[in-house]
């Protein structure tokens, strides 16, 4: 069986992480098809993870152009 593919936004990641974490809540899944879902969730996290820290990358540069000069400054989120 192929694994389905990934999810390329991060809103699309984050739909697919709550289904299998909605999955798992249910507890109706066999052993091996919970540590299938559980395994899915990690790696949806980790893509995730790795979304938010590009998009932190960009957004520190992008706030922190000064006179042409590029600065920059930790991101300090909400």
């Amino acid at each position: 069986m192929t694994e389905p593919k990934s999810p390329e936004s991060f809103e699309a990641i984050l739909a697919s992480l709550e289904a299998e974490v909605q999955r798992l809540e249910r507890g109706e899944l066999p052993l091996e098809d919970a540590l299938t879902a559980f395994e899915r969730g990690m790696g949806l996290a980790k893509q995730g993870e790795e979304l938010l820290a590009a998009a932190e990358r960009k957004v520190e540069v992008l706030i922190s152009a000064r006179n042409g000069k590029v600065v920059i400054e930790p991101f300090e989120g909400a």
